[in-house]
């Protein structure tokens, strides 16, 4: 029962990926340094902050953050100058300005451009005039009953 408790215990308590060497001596730089990293993208793994990252990449982005903080950049500093050596992917929310707005508006164009089309399809659709059953030419009715007369 107790073992059960710890492993639960275990994969209930957050996961990070910094090392022991990694943490900086100062609690108030490290706390901000965690928050920082939180927002920032691993390059390898792609949708996991660097924070949570055990790839290479992360570690190397984790100590650069730690030392520009260490060195008296501002949080915006610190980032941004990660943002200036490997642009604005880094960020795990980027903000909504530039070429952003395409990524940020291209979903809901999309969906809206979906909707209209199928709109469209179906008015269409529906004002269509039903097919009529013509019955068989008399060549055609010839034909049937000699078939069936077989």
């Amino acid at each position: 029962m107790k073992r059960l408790f710890l492993i639960l215990m275990l994969l209930a308590s957050p996961l990070t990926a910094v090392q022991p060497d990694e943490i900086l001596d100062d609690p108030v730089l490290e706390s901000r340094a965690r928050e920082l990293s939180k927002g920032l993208r691993c390059l390898v793994c792609r949708n996991e902050s660097i924070d949570e990252s055990n790839a290479s990449l992360a570690r190397d982005l984790r100590i650069l953050l730690r030392d520009r903080l260490v060195a008296g950049d501002t949080d915006e500093e610190a980032v941004g100058f990660i943002v200036s050596r490997y642009g604005e992917y880094v960020l795990l929310n980027p903000p909504i300005g530039g070429a952003n707005w395409i990524l940020w508006g291209a979903g809901p164009f999309m969906l809206l451009l979906a909707g209209g089309l199928g709109a469209v399809y179906l008015r269409g659709r529906s004002r269509a005039a039903a097919p009529q059953d013509a019955g068989l030419s008399d060549d055609e009715a010839a034909r049937l009953r000699e078939i069936l007369n077989k």
